[in-house]
């Protein structure tokens, strides 16, 4: 539930707080926004104008900047660096403003990929006319040391910083490495979709494994694990997706994956789960509309049924919430009962 202003207005008039504790926990609650990611104007602010910076030296670099050759990247990246870390350690960092500071830090590390082309480049590896700009659109294998590279420079700033949002470009490089690593193990650029495919399912698990970890490491602190969750996520339900089985039992059992995603989303606290979840669930439920059941009169009755069946299961959860969950969180190991309770 959001706290605002009028919340503690009515806790006043109930006698559950003083007018004092009400202004008091007001500044308190103020004072926590000020420095976690929100929507906000500021916040608002803070992120169109990093992502900008950011997006100008990945997904918007231009074909003009070829011309400064290898050498001339490599030395634009370097001057960037210098400026994005003194912004960070020098001046942002001490004025207490961690949002705008995890920005100039992850602007670091996503010139990263860059100065690694710009090496490249100058060193010849990059005869066959391929640009930087086609790093974030096309596959290929020999982008992996590149993504190696940011990976080294994003886990060195996370580690000498601690601010949550240096996680993203950590995050993007890995579901990068996921498509690029697929040739790589091939041995040829035009690999198989199925093996494509199962990469996908299989890293992004991993994804959401190193997530989960990190996220019950972290549980009293900042929020470290939502890129990994977000893009681990959305890789292991692409591959997933794409290898939507022929026969019903299986389509049966990816019905059953994304419920359980909806759960965990839940549980955890985790809306892109329940995205994820639910897009694959109304995929499954389609199949069976234009599918199975193409004639059926009495499917919609059913599906209807079903649907009020579920938001009566909601009335009584809501109604013993309290005894069950307190049933169900005495059976999880320790960490993991307090990053369900701290979520929850």
């Amino acid at each position: 539930m959001e706290i605002n202003r009028q919340v503690l207005r009515d806790a006043v008039q109930q006698g559950v707080l003083s007018e004092t504790q009400a202004d008091q926990l007001w500044a308190f609650v103020g004072t926590r926004a000020a420095t976690t990611p929100s929507f906000h104007v500021t916040h608002t602010l803070y992120y169109l104008g990093g992502l900008l910076a950011i997006g100008a030296m990945t997904l918007f670099m231009t074909l003009g900047w070829e011309t400064f050759g290898g050498w001339g990247l490599v030395g634009i990246a370097f001057v960037y660096a210098v400026i994005g870390l003194w912004l960070t350690e020098r001046f942002l960092q001490r004025m207490h403003l961690p949002i705008p500071a995890g920005i100039t830090a992850t602007f670091v590390v996503v010139l990263t990929p860059l100065a690694v082309y710009g090496l490249q480049s100058a060193l010849g590896w990059w005869a066959d006319g391929r640009v930087y700009r086609e790093y974030h659109t096309y596959i290929d294998w020999r982008w992996v040391l590149m993504e190696f590279a940011t990976l080294g420079v994003g886990a060195a700033m996370l580690w000498r910083y601690r601010l949550p949002f240096l996680v993203m470009p950590i995050a993007v490089t890995l579901w990068y490495m996921s498509m690029d690593f697929v040739p790589f193990l091939a041995g040829e650029l035009d690999a198989d979709w199925q093996l494509r495919k199962m990469v996908s399912l299989w890293f992004g698990l991993l994804m959401l494994a190193l997530a989960f970890w990190v996220d019950v490491r972290t549980r009293h602190g900042q929020d470290f694990a939502f890129w990994l969750y977000l893009f681990g996520g959305m890789t292991f339900w692409c591959g997933l997706s794409l290898l939507y089985p022929a026969g019903e039992l299986g389509r049966f059992g990816y019905l059953c994956i994304n419920l359980v995603f909806i759960a965990v989303g839940a549980v955890l606290g985790r809306r892109i789960f329940a995205i994820l979840g639910g897009l694959g669930a109304a995929g499954y439920v389609g199949h069976l509309a234009y599918e199975v059941f193409e004639d059926s009169v009495l499917f919609p009755f059913v599906l209807t049924a079903l649907g009020l069946g579920v938001v009566f299961l909601g009335i009584q959860w809501q109604r013993h919430e309290l005894s069950i969950t307190r049933r169900l969180r005495s059976l999880l190991p320790g960490p993991i009962r307090e990053l369900v309770e701290i979520r929850a």
